[in-house]
């Protein structure tokens, strides 16, 4: 038991109690809320457990949200498995407040040292299919990543689906999109399910600034899955850049493969549906509480869907 992929039960019941506790916040107008009850409900999973975890990626300090912060640990520090993880407890905060679609409880794992750790800043990130490895590039402009990305899908530009996250630092980026004849899929919120429906697929790209953190989750799944990811640290102020270079030097201006961002095949990622969308969310039926998970592992490439069920009480 001494892999990583071999103690992926952990962090499952992890996800799912961080689920579960926003999932019972769902539609409430409070993302903060629900955000601060499924830190505590993951944290308390990790931290009664014989494993030692410690968060090297996380979310919370740039919006003054509750955290699993950068260097926690958690477990057992005398334990000779020693586990790093980029977190976030509610990925799509906004979304369970208003009870819409993909909102998350997601961790990437991978052993001591395999994961990115860098502040909880913004990444500039680029996301698709197999088909585009070594196709297209954060280096390019957006005008030849489109024409790159059609060619290697053997589509015309205008057909191309592509997500990107509805923001005001995205208005000069839609704006070519559409000067190219191509019409964005605008989302509110939730670039990790946006970047694994672009891998699998279903979407064409997943283009643009998001959190860091989801960045390091997404590119787990991505490298395992095959497909392409590029990002690169992106710093809305100077507070933010300061605190990389402590962290990370002269590479904060690095693009940033998958393979960089986890640098083993030893890893998994796992989301457990909040609200429903890309996965199924928490379903509630008197003192049950149904929690569906994806689990996707680095060393064997194989993915899975688990439903698992837990009593909550009266």
């Amino acid at each position: 038991m001494n892999k990583v992929t071999e103690n992926y039960n952990l962090y499952l019941r992890a996800t799912e109690a961080a689920a579960i506790a926003a999932a019972k916040l769902r539609g409430n107008g409070d993302g903060k809320a629900a955000d601060k009850v499924a830190t505590e409900a993951m944290r308390a999973v990790l931290q009664d457990s014989e494993i030692h975890t410690r968060v090297v990626i996380g979310e919370g300090e740039r919006d003054d949200a509750p955290m699993l912060y950068i260097g926690e640990e958690m477990g057992n520090s005398e334990s000779n498995l020693k586990i790093d993880i980029a977190v976030d407890p509610l990925e799509c905060t906004n979304h369970c407040a208003k009870d819409l679609p993909d909102a998350l409880a997601v961790l990437a794992a991978a052993p001591r040292g395999a994961l990115l750790n860098a502040p909880d800043t913004y990444m500039n990130k680029l996301c698709g299919s197999s088909q585009l490895v070594g196709k297209i590039s954060l280096l390019n402009s957006i005008e030849d990543n489109l024409s790159l990305a059609a060619e290697a899908l053997n589509k015309s530009i205008s057909d191309l689906k592509i997500i990107v996250m509805d923001r005001d630092r995205h208005v000069s980026l839609i704006d070519k999109m559409k000067e190219l004849n191509v019409d964005p899929i605008l989302i509110g919120d939730g670039d990790v399910s946006g970047g694994l429906k672009a891998a699998e697929g279903a979407a064409d790209l997943l283009y643009g600034i998001g959190a860091a953190p989801e960045g390091v989750i997404t590119a787990t799944a991505v490298k395992a899955m095959g497909g392409f990811f590029e990002g690169k640290l992106h710093f809305m102020d100077e507070t933010f850049k300061t605190r990389a270079v402590e962290m990370l030097g002269e590479k904060i201006d690095n693009v940033w493969s998958s393979d960089d961002l986890c640098q083993s095949n030893d890893s998994f990622f796992i989301a457990s549906g909040v609200c429903s969308g890309w996965i199924p969310g928490v379903k509630f039926d008197g003192n049950k509480a149904i929690v569906t998970s994806k689990i996707i592992f680095g060393d064997s490439k194989e993915s899975e869907i688990v439903t698992n069920e837990y009593s909550i009480g009266d």
